[in-house]
């Protein structure tokens, strides 16, 4: 049975005399992404720890904090289907007893793609995800490839400032259709879901003046960014051959949506 837990010391009673834990951080309104990270979590035989927090820091004003939907009965419901060990739900003011008081600045690395249009963002994010594992004791935690530059800005935390856990990368889940599942992708009315699958298609063309192209022909698609760089996010040197990221984010309607994939260049 899943134990739902709000507090550290709650937690720390769940998962008394764990010898490792494996941690899957999430702001709820869970879908088969999610629960794809919690499969991969749980190969490794360890407690698994589900967080369902929506997570002020990451949100600029005019964002979609008081939208973002919250559902936590039906995840925790589908957590137990799963048999994940304990969920972690806690309140803003147990994360932030003091508010944002100390945080942590991402690098440059937090100042392109998403971080320049949401420039706060990404310090929200490690500040949180940093918490969380101090928190929940995490030996791993497992985040989906998705949301590719925070993965990125995760792995470079942990080394730098030498966090004792092991972050794991997991592929992209998506629909049939080819659109990565989000929880914004409720927010989309059905021709604006149509219209969404222009990210896929674009990336699928496997360079960046094709996905340039099928992004340019589309109609109601709000390109915010287009862009190739190493795997580690890195500017591609003149002359780079080898595996490379495409990365695109572009509005439908009023839901900004994200997505990337490996090409070759």
């Amino acid at each position: 049975m899943t134990t739902l837990t709000r507090t550290p010391q709650e937690l720390e009673q769940a998962l008394i005399d764990a010898p490792g834990v494996s941690l899957v951080p999430t702001m709820g309104a869970l879908h088969s992404g999610h629960i794809s990270l919690v499969r991969e979590a749980q190969k490794l035989g360890n407690p698994v720890v589900v967080s369902i927090f929506v997570n002020p820091l990451q949100f600029a004003p005019g964002e979609d904090l008081d939208a973002y939907p919250r559902t936590l009965e039906e995840d925790i419901a589908k957590l137990e289907a799963e048999g994940v060990d304990a969920v972690f739900a806690p309140s803003v003011s147990t994360m932030y007893p003091h508010g944002p008081r100390t945080t942590i600045h991402p690098g440059p690395l937090g100042s392109v793609l998403e971080g320049t249009t949401r420039p706060t963002h990404f310090a929200g994010v490690l500040t949180v995800v940093a918490k969380l594992f101090c928190l929940t004791g995490a030996s791993d935690a497992f985040f989906g490839e998705k949301d590719y530059q925070q993965l990125a800005l995760i792995r470079q935390m942990v080394e730098d400032l030498h966090l004792p856990v092991r972050v794991h990368g997991c592929p992209i889940i998506r629909e049939d259709s080819g659109l990565a599942l989000s929880s914004r992708n409720r927010y989309l009315s059905e021709d604006e879901h149509r219209t969404a699958l222009t990210l896929s298609r674009a990336l699928a063309a496997g360079s960046y003046d094709g996905a340039l192209a099928v992004l340019e022909s589309a109609d109601d698609v709000d390109l915010d960014y287009l862009a190739v760089a190493t795997p580690e996010l890195e500017e591609l040197p003149d002359g780079y051959t080898g595996p490379a990221r495409l990365l695109v984010a572009a509005k439908v309607g009023q839901t900004r949506l994200i997505d990337n994939a490996e090409i070759q260049v």
